[in-house]
């Protein structure tokens, strides 16, 4: 079952805290989900992957050029935001 992203917010060159459904928070580093090449070449500069928003129809992210990633693949690459070392590893 999927959970769907309701807010996002960069915390990094490549790191993005995501908020779910339910308020769970987790950070997640995209450099470590997605080569940047292709659709995501766009993400390696870094004030094109500050426009980073949130698509309430689809509960997922996206950037401006269509680029998107699945909110199941983020939760599973994610870590507590919370988590003890307070970034993902």
């Amino acid at each position: 079952m999927s959970k769907d992203i309701i807010q996002v917010e960069t915390t990094g060159a490549t790191t993005l805290t995501l908020t779910f459904k339910g308020g769970e928070r987790r950070v997640v580093d995209i450099a470590k989900v997605v080569p940047f090449d292709g659709v995501f070449t766009n993400l390696a500069a870094a004030d094109f992957f500050r426009q980073v928003r949130v698509n309430s129809e689809t509960g997922t992210i996206e950037w401006p050029n269509g680029a998107d990633l699945c909110p199941d693949v983020l939760y599973q690459a994610s870590k507590a935001a919370d988590h003890p070392r307070g970034r993902v590893a």
